[in-house]
């Protein structure tokens, strides 16, 4: 079956900054934090220090990939302009979320460049405190900081504008799930992403519960469910994943499978389980009807990321990069 990936980062270059400090790169797909912790990135055979375009897009036809979601996190570092670029050279290919971190005294400037010139049409939030802006700045609310009300009230001029949540597990500071709610209702006409199916344990499905309640009454709403094997930290190497069945199957009977996204959060989870497994899972268990899976697999993240609008913006833009470098160019 067709497949839309809706969560996938591409890597130019490492660049990671985090609570552990700076990410460095060691080559053969390993890198090490600041703090001494090294960490493998990289799935053999998909980069030395970067995963670029040129390596997934092999990947995408092994795995009958149509198209794929490009997302930002502070793990690999923002990838903004390459992401820019991909879909620029594939635009039929790829959409992608740009990211930003709010207390940046040019904040609102990197949004509307994005935006207006770059012709972004989805922002992802990495406020994690394990992975993202909660690791290295006092705690703020999604729904009631200055600085991401600010960039919210500028986004909402932008009807089908999608906003990507990654806010960690229930102990961390970054966990806003109660946010996300009271942000999709303060803007109707935009969407919301939550990563990670809100960071599910199987064992402790009474709060997953009471998250997915909160979310279903608002149908702006959507959960990715990425990565959701390796969060749960029991379901390695149990192909198809009997622990992420039983949090999907309660995500579907509670919010429906209109609003699951399927992705992966490769390249770094493709370390735990292989691509294969990551994007076959579904398809070899009871979850879906043939239709659910269909949405779950390649629908909803076209109606959700792939608007028409968005694409057309995306299209649209001009490379102010190309264009300066071709103003000296005709100068000389």
């Amino acid at each position: 079956m067709k497949k839309i990936e809706g969560h996938i980062h591409l890597i130019r270059a490492m660049a990671g900054s985090k609570g552990q400090g700076r990410l460095s790169p060691l080559g053969n797909g390993y890198a090490i934090w600041d703090d001494g912790e090294i960490i493998h990135l990289l799935p053999e055979g998909w980069g030395d220090d970067d995963f670029r375009v040129e390596k997934y897009l092999p990947i995408m036809k092994a795995e009958n990939i149509e198209k794929a979601v490009l997302l930002q996190g502070t793990l690999n570092g923002y990838q903004n302009y390459y992401t820019y670029q991909v879909i620029k050279r594939y635009p039929d290919r790829f959409i992608g979320a740009f990211s930003v971190d709010p207390f940046a005294e040019r904040a609102m400037a990197i949004v509307k460049r994005h935006v207006e010139e770059l012709g972004f049409r989805a922002i992802k939030f990495e406020i994690s405190q394990g992975g993202g802006l909660h690791g290295f700045h006092t705690p703020f609310r999604l729904d009631s900081d200055v600085r991401v009300g600010q960039i919210m009230h500028y986004l909402a001029d932008y009807p089908g504008f999608v906003v990507t949540i990654d806010y960690g597990d229930y102990t961390q500071t970054s966990y806003q799930p109660e946010a996300v709610v009271n942000l999709a209702k303060r803007y109707p006409k935009m969407d919301f992403v939550v990563c990670h199916l809100s960071f599910p344990n199987a064992d402790h499905l009474e709060r997953l519960e009471n998250v997915l309640q909160q979310f279903a009454p608002l149908k702006n709403i959507y959960l990715d469910i990425s990565a959701i094997q390796d969060i749960d930290g029991k379901g390695f190497d149990d192909f198809p994943f009997a622990r992420s069945q039983k949090t999907v199957a309660l995500a579907k009977k509670i919010v429906g499978a209109q609003r699951l996204i399927w992705g992966t959060d490769s390249p770094w989870s493709a370390t735990f389980n292989t691509y294969h497994q990551l994007a076959t899972w579904l398809e070899n268990t009871n979850l879906f009807t043939p239709d659910e899976l269909a949405d779950v697999m390649y629908n909803n993240a076209n109606r959700v990321y792939f608007k028409a609008t968005n694409v057309a913006a995306a299209q649209a833009a001009e490379d102010p990069v190309t264009a300066h470098f071709k103003s000296i160019h005709d100068k000389d």
